[in-house]
């Protein structure tokens, strides 16, 4: 009995190296994979930059067998966007398909991808440099709450406003309303006038991978933008 029990504790811990090896195997496997696939993104989706890449999903070597990756997730910069500062990107491609016999030789020419999903974010610094001079730009609940200093009919203050923020095409509009002046006594008039002075539109400059506006939402670090694609294909 006690040497059945020693060859079982024997063969479990042989089991359990076999495992660990595997997951280390997987693991370096992934981050080699994450490093070509950046590499192939930033020529494929015409990037400035080479992208982080991280390759969700456990084991990847099913995944680089199959030749489908189910969740690709990019982390994309201002400067690899090739956009202005205070611009990034958080992009999922869900299905993307590359055979393992292309990523193997380094002859990958498309990459179809099932869905994209994702995030780009445009700082509130960047937004406020549309209007210039010491504009400021804050999330204030589900709407913006917009300072700057002005000066309308001849009457110069400091102004408070509340703002909602829409898509309209490509464009991020802010429509600006509720103005005020503080302690300071200005008429309704000038109000209302500064309310229309401060209206403005952002264009957002086309996106890689094909990716669509489709949402906006004030966040915390600026106006999150909800962009998708569906059956894309990124070729060079």
């Amino acid at each position: 009995m006690s040497r059945r029990i020693g060859c079982l504790a024997a063969v479990l811990v042989l089991l359990g190296v076999v495992l660990g090896v595997l997951v280390v195997v997987d693991r370096v496997g992934v981050g080699i994979a994450e490093d070509r696939v950046a590499e192939q993104l930033a020529d494929r989706g015409q990037l400035a930059g080479t992208p982080e890449v991280d390759i969700a999903g456990f084991p990847f070597l099913t995944q680089a067998v199959s030749g489908r990756y189910s969740d690709v997730r990019i982390h994309l910069t201002a400067e690899e966007l090739g956009q202005p500062a205070g611009t990034r990107a958080d992009v999922s491609l869900q299905g993307v398909h590359v055979p393992l016999s292309d990523a193997l030789s380094g002859s990958v020419q498309q990459i179809p991808v099932d869905r994209v999903d994702g995030t780009a974010t445009l700082s509130y610094a960047l937004l406020a440099e549309q209007l210039g001079g010491d504009t400021t730009l804050t999330q204030d609940g589900d709407g913006l709450q917009l300072t700057k200093s002005v000066k309308v009919l001849g009457i110069g203050f400091t102004v408070t406003a509340a703002g909602t923020v829409t898509l309209d095409g490509q464009d991020v509009v802010i429509d600006v309303h509720d103005a005020s002046a503080g302690a300071v006594d200005v008429p309704d008039s000038v109000l209302e006038a500064a309310d229309d002075l401060l209206d403005f539109r952002y264009r957002v400059p086309a996106l890689p991978f094909g990716l669509q506006l489709t949402s906006v939402q004030p966040a915390a670090g600026g106006v999150d933008v909800r962009v998708q694609a569906r059956d894309a294909v990124l070729s060079g």
